[in-house]
């Protein structure tokens, strides 16, 4: 995907119905049952909002990342930004996204497996991810082979200090 074409994020469909939550205590997931009606991204530039995510994917971008975008067509179905060295031995998937009425399809398995042959060819050891705190989302890094980390990457816990941290071996 092409650095001007970030403006698709617009694309994306991120609304979702959120009943399982997890709370990340050291590398010990809580789950908890939780009514989290996540309505996507907002209009604008604040918090949560399409100007957030595209400045924080542009930021990915300068750092030396790489996006790579599943299409429906003209449209984005999904997202994923992988950093080639958040530490001299770890990658980072910095985003995954994937559209409401293109998930359970394969498409967030596709790019992510896209991103951990960047990082096998990088020579990454291990890979971490920040997830957000969804039974979805952890679910599916937990099936990937991703752990909670007891030792959570200090910038970035404290910017998503919510999110469950995780890693896992390349």
């Amino acid at each position: 995907m092409n650095p001007d074409e970030l403006g698709k994020i617009r694309d994306i469909d991120r609304s979702e119905v959120i009943r399982v939550g997890y709370e990340q205590q050291g590398a010990e997931l809580i789950k908890m049952d939780v009514h989290w009606d996540d309505a996507g991204w907002l209009d604008g530039d604040g918090k949560h909002s399409f100007g957030q995510m595209i400045r924080g994917a542009q930021r990915q971008l300068d750092l030396g990342g790489t996006a790579i975008g599943a299409f429906d067509d003209e449209r984005l179905a999904g997202i994923a930004i992988y950093r080639p060295r958040l530490t001299e031995s770890m990658a980072q998937l910095a985003l995954l996204h994937v559209g409401n009425g293109h998930r359970r399809r394969g498409v967030a398995s596709r790019l992510f497996h896209e991103t951990l042959a960047l990082a096998q060819q990088d020579g990454a050891t291990e890979m971490y991810v920040s997830a957000t705190p969804s039974g979805s989302a952890v679910g599916f890094y937990l099936s990937k082979g991703f752990a909670p980390t007891a030792t959570p990457h200090p910038a970035l816990l404290a910017e998503e200090p919510e999110d469950i941290h995780m890693t896992r071996t390349i």
